[in-house]
C-alpha cells in the first residue's frame, strides 16, 4: 500500500463511505483470525512469556496514534519519582533491526524506529526494541538487573508478552471512527476490550460512556525548539513568517489544531505515520520556517537547517491516575493475558 492510499483509507474510517461496506467481509475475516489468536494464547496453544518484574502495557484498540508514547514518558518519570527503576520495550516500528537490541539517545531513528529513539532521548530509562517484546524485556533485564518494572510502548494486542497492568489510550477527538474492525474501520479489537483493561486514558475530549476506570490526559506544549541550534522561542516569535507545518503521526490534525490554538497561521502537510522523511519532502520554496512534532524532528535532524522547529509536548495527567497505578502495582496479580 502506498503512502497516499494509506492516508486515503484512514480518512474513510472517520466518515461515512461506501468503501466501509465493501471491506466488511475482510473485517469479518480479521475478527475470526483475531479471536482464534487470542484463544490460542489463552489456552496455551501459542506460547507467551512472563518477566520476573511487573509489566505495564500502554496500548490502544485503534490503528494510529492516540498519545501512547507521551503517556509512557509520563509513567517513566512518575515511577522514577516513586523510587522505581523502569525500563521500556517497544516494537520499534520502522526499525531495520532483526533482533532484540538496545536503543541509545544518539541512535539513528532509521535503525531503531522513531518512537524508541524519542523514548531513549527523553525517558532516562533503558530502552530495548524487538518484534518479540517478551524477548526484548528479558534482554533489557539481563543488561539492566536493577530494573524493577517494564513499560511496553504499544503492545496491547501483543499477547506473547504477559502483563500485570493494561492501560488503553483513546483519542478523545477521533475516538473509534466508524466503530468497525480493520480494514473497514480503525479498530484492532472491539470496544469490549476497553472493559478488560485496568485503566482507560482519554487524550482530550470528554469521558467515554459505560467505563468506570478512566482518566483524562492533555498534551501541553508552549515553546518551539530550533532543531539545528536548540534555540527556544514562544510561538509568537514566528508570527509574520511564511510557515509550513508537517506531521507524520497517527493523527496529524491534532498537531495542526494545537499550532492554531497557539495563534500560528501556516500551510499544513500531513504525512503517513512513521514516515521516513527526506529533504525533498519539504520542498516548499516559500517556507521561512518549518514546524513539526518532536517525533518528526528525530527523523529530520540529520538534514535540518535553521528553518526547522519542533514543538515538544508533555502529558498532563488526571491527578488520580498516578495513585491508581501505584495501587494496581501493589496488587500485582500476574494474570496471563487480558
Amino acid at each position: 500500500m502506498t503512502a497516499a492510499s494509506g492516508l486515503w483509507l484512514e480518512k474513510q474510517w472517520y466518515r461515512q463511505s461506501l468503501w466501509q461496506f465493501v471491506l466488511l467481509p475482510l473485517s469479518a475475516l480479521f475478527w475470526l483470525l483475531s479471536a482464534l489468536r487470542r484463544a490460542a494464547f489463552r489456552y496455551g496453544w501459542l506460547a507467551s512469556g512472563r518477566l520476573p518484574v511487573p509489566v505495564i502495557v500502554v496500548g490502544n484498540i485503534t490503528l494510529g496514534g492516540s498519545g501512547k508514547t507521551p503517556l509512557v514518558l509520563w509513567l517513566a518519570q512518575f515511577l522514577r519519582q516513586q523510587g522505581y527503576r523502569p525500563g521500556i520495550v517497544s516494537r520499534g516500528y520502522g526499525s531495520s533491526a532483526d533482533e532484540e537490541r538496545p536503543v541509545g539517545p544518539g541512535d539513528d531513528p532509521a535503525s531503531s524506529g522513531d518512537e524508541p529513539a524519542l523514548l531513549a532521548r527523553k525517558s532516562a530509562c533503558p530502552v530495548w526494541i524487538g518484534r518479540d517484546r517478551a524477548a526484548a524485556g528479558r534482554a533489557l533485564l539481563a543488561a539492566n538487573p536493577d530494573c524493577d518494572v517494564i513499560l511496553s510502548d504499544d503492545g496491547l494486542q501483543h499477547y506473547r508478552l504477559q502483563r500485570d497492568l493494561e492501560i488503553a489510550v483513546v483519542d478523545g477527538q477521533r475516538r473509534f471512527g466508524n466503530g468497525r474492525l480493520l480494514p473497514a474501520g480503525p479498530l484492532r479489537e472491539g470496544l469490549w476490550r476497553l472493559r478488560q483493561v485496568d485503566a482507560v486514558v482519554v487524550n482530550g475530549g470528554r469521558h467515554l460512556d459505560g467505563l468506570a476506570v478512566q482518566f483524562h490526559m492533555r498534551l501541553d506544549g508552549s515553546q518551539l525548539v530550533n532543531l539545528r541550534t536548540g534555540e527556544k522561542r514562544p510561538p509568537a516569535g514566528l508570527k509574520g513568517l511564511r510557515l509550513h507545518a508537517l506531521a507524520g503521526i497517527g493523527h496529524p490534525q491534532r498537531f495542526f489544531d494545537q499550532l492554531r490554538a497557539l495563534g500560528l497561521d501556516f500551510a499544513a502537510h500531513a504525512f503517513p505515520d512513521h514516515h521516513a522523511y527526506r529533504p525533498g519532502d519539504m520542498d516548499w520554496p516559500d517556507a521561512e520556517a518549518l514546524l513539526m512534532t518532536e517525533k518528526d524532528a528525530v527523523k529530520c535532524a540529520a538534514f535540518a537547517d535553521e528553518r526547522y522547529w519542533y514543538l515538544p509536548v508533555e502529558a498532563e495527567m488526571d491527578p488520580l491516575f498516578g495513585a491508581k497505578i501505584l495501587e494496581l502495582l501493589r496488587k500485582r496479580n500476574g494474570r496471563k493475558i487480558a
